[in-house]
């Protein structure tokens, strides 16, 4: 073979792994997009069951095609601390045999069968039909969901493309004979070639791929396709070992426990591979085909998992002492930038975290208002730290919410991110009001009788409606209750009234020495800080109100339901007017 044909040869092999792994790639997010979230907010419910993390491990890769990226994302989900590293055994050891699916696909083109259905099930048959129908629904449809299929159907064609070159590529290959028999005499270079090949194209689906082409087009045995497999299962460790630069110490044992799992196992097998031939050479001389290198690649996995489930105490100390130390101390984790381009599992996590500052939130009123008229420095205390703590979440939150909201997102998730940064300042602004509160509760206490008795049951009385309208806008905010959020206006408009009646009482008391005048500026305050409170909890009940709509329009809603006439919007007004005694 001249120099020629082996660039030839080369060029037709490295196009051919370019589609390939082009093609995984587009029919992964397609497929991610599919699955949408559901599945991946299961992992942090599954976890302590071996059995139920291995069947999600496993079938959440079959969904993305591609064990690193699900390893990846357990790195990111420990990083921020929603599940521990003990949690992920079953999730691995399911995701590493998940992964074999790819490989078991391609075998489906080497089918026999000449019949016309046999050859249309044939996957280099079908997937040009497949594109086609795929690129009709990309251009016409304007369904975001079929267009997600369609992009699945491009994926597994230009796949198979990549596929059939690869193995057109190893057409020529049998001219390097010499290089299979040297692999066959000393199995460890294959494993190490293997293991840095697919180190650098972090994908052992696609090494696997390469092994079967070659298994197609040369006479190879299991001296020399069995070490090539293990390696690629050993090689795609790099993806996990990269995405745990700057991750805490459990993030770390994460991939710790990866690497171990399939370094252990291939370091196993290889010794038993190495006993065989020292023992009985002619065993390993069976020749391999293309279905053969998909079984030893799901029995690799296979046996890793039997081998450690029983294991996985011993392992799980083993991965603690590689990585020493306990937690990273004073290190809160946001939203783990591993977990970005999943979109659905970030939608998912950034929700979470809008409920989490929801209760937050919630709390924060809840505790101002209980020390309005008998304050508490430590509880004001509380409120301070979690006024700070909601700060952080606006600034992390809309940071990355921003950030979000450029990605190729669904329509109800483009939805779902527009409502959380709308409401995140709304939040914030609340926990901002009762922190104001305590600061007004604490001056005060310090002028002693500055209000009436009237005075005091008034505030006693608003303070009912405010906390009543705080606790029902969070409770449906993190519900998503979009019929509970239409009850929340008309409680809104009747703070408003009892604000503007309170004022007007006030300077009717002040006028006859009922209250005193120093004591004025801080009834307004108060009173103000109140309605501040109801109108973010008015806004933050329009939003989830319209979660199920097409498009955010606070004013348009409000014109549409804030009507007297409107039965409903009515119904509620007078509840609210005879609960809390407007007049």
């Amino acid at each position: 073979m001249n120099s020629t044909e082996i660039l030839t040869m080369m060029a037709l092999l490295m196009g051919g792994l370019t589609f390939f792994l082009f093609g995984m790639s587009v029919m992964s997010a397609g497929l991610e997009e599919m699955a949408g979230g559901n599945l991946e907010r299961t992992l942090k419910k599954v976890g302590k069951n071996d059995l139920l993390g291995f069947s999600l491990g496993a079938g959440l890769t079959v969904a993305i095609q591609s064990s690193s990226a699900m390893t990846v994302m357990l790195v990111g989900l420990v990083n921020s601390g929603i599940i521990s590293f003990t949690d992920t055994f079953g999730m691995i050891m399911g995701s590493h045999v998940g992964t074999t699916l790819t490989a078991w696909i391609l075998t489906l083109n080497a089918n026999s069968g000449n019949s016309f259905f046999m050859v249309l099930l044939r996957p280099m048959t079908f997937s040009p039909i497949l594109a086609f129908f795929g690129i009709m629904m990309r251009m016409f449809s304007k369904q975001k969901r079929r267009q997600k299929l369609g992009d699945i159907f491009i994926g597994f064609a230009v796949l198979m493309a990549g596929m059939s070159m690869m193995s057109d590529s190893m057409s020529n290959v049998r001219q390097f004979a010499g290089i299979l028999t040297l692999f066959a005499k000393y199995p460890i270079i294959a494993f190490l070639i293997s293991t840095a090949f697919t180190g650098i194209i972090q994908s052992s689906a696609a090494t696997v791929a390469i092994v079967q082409a070659l298994a197609i087009s040369t006479k190879m045995d299991l001296r020399v396709a069995v070490p090539l497999v293990i390696g690629a299962n050993i090689g795609t460790c790099m993806t996990s070992l990269i995405s745990s630069i700057g991750t805490s110490k459990s993030a770390k044992r994460v991939v710790a426990m990866h690497v171990y799992t399939n370094t252990i196992g291939g370091t196993v097998l290889m010794t038993v591979l190495y006993a065989v031939m020292f023992f009985s050479p002619s065993t390993l001389s069976y020749q391999v085909n293309i279905f053969t290198v998909a079984i030893i690649h799901t029995l690799f996995n296979v046996f890793n998992t039997v081998l450690f489930t029983p294991l996985k105490k011993p392992l799980f100390a083993l991965c603690e002492k590689t990585v020493r130390g306990g937690e990273d101390e004073h290190r809160t984790v946001f939203l783990d930038e591993r977990l970005f381009y999943n979109s659905p599992l970030a939608i998912s996590e950034c929700k979470r975290l809008c409920n989490e500052m929801a209760e937050i939130t919630r709390s924060s009123v809840i505790k101002a208002l209980s020390i309005l008229l008998n304050y508490n420095g430590e509880t004001a205390k509380q409120v301070a730290e979690e006024e700070i703590t909601v700060d952080k979440y606006e600034d992390r939150l809309g940071t990355y919410l921003v950030r979000l909201s450029s990605n190729s997102l669904t329509e109800y998730d483009g939805h779902s991110v527009a409502r959380m940064l709308h409401s995140l300042s709304d939040f914030e602004r609340i926990s901002d009001h009762a922190l104001n509160i305590c600061r007004l509760s604490q001056e005060i206490d310090e002028k002693k009788d500055a209000f009436s008795s009237d005075a005091e049951n008034e505030i006693k009385n608003i303070s009912e409606a405010v906390k009543e309208i705080t606790c029902k806008t969070c409770e449906c905010f993190i519900a998503d209750d979009c019929e509970g959020a239409r009850h929340i206006e008309p409680l809104e408009q009747v703070i408003d009234r009892l604000k503007v009646d309170m004022k007007l009482n006030h300077v009717d008391r002040l006028q006859k020495g009922e209250c005193r005048t120093d004591s004025g500026f801080i009834f307004s305050d108060l009173v103000t800080n109140f309605e501040r409170i109801s109108d973010h909890c008015s806004n933050l009940a329009v939003f989830t109100a319209q979660l199920k709509t097409p498009r955010l329009d606070a004013h348009k809603y409000l014109n549409s339901y804030k009507d007297i006439n409107n039965p409903d919007f009515a119904s509620d007004y007078n509840h609210y007017l005879a609960k809390y005694g407007a007049k």
